[in-house]
């Protein structure tokens, strides 16, 4: 697997789950949260776009840079704490249901493909 194409991967995570908050945050919210958790809210709803608007921002910055080994390796640190925010709110406290652990699921990947995109760009910027 090449660095760019890992790159591409992580991208998509945050364009289609952010996409996905963004332009249906309502349908986010019902799908995602549990019941006892759930708002219909105008600023709920709002909060939630503003989250993927920022995934989807995310997202086209990772389409259009070209990241070094090291960034790879940052980006994987970096997402750490993201699975213990779906811990936390999955099974400690249920504010996400098995749909909201997409969440999840996109932080495997992008985690992989991290770790994958760092070894990849590793060995191309070492000749």
């Amino acid at each position: 697997m090449s660095a760019r194409f890992a790159q591409y991967g992580i991208a998509a995570v945050f364009l289609i789950l952010g996409g996905w908050a963004l332009f249906a945050p309502g349908h986010v919210i019902e799908l995602a949260i549990t019941p006892e958790y759930q708002n219909s809210a105008y600023l709920t709803n709002f909060t939630m776009a503003c989250f993927g608007a920022q995934a989807v921002l995310f997202g086209i910055m990772a389409l259009a840079l070209r990241w070094t080994a090291n960034a790879f390796l940052v980006f994987a640190a970096a997402l750490l704490p993201f699975f213990w925010f779906n811990y936390q709110f999955h099974y400690v406290e249920p504010v996400l249901t098995s749909i909201g652990m997409l969440d999840f699921a996109g932080n495997v990947a992008m985690l992989v493909l991290a770790l994958l995109g760092w070894r990849a760009a590793r060995r191309s910027e070492a000749g």
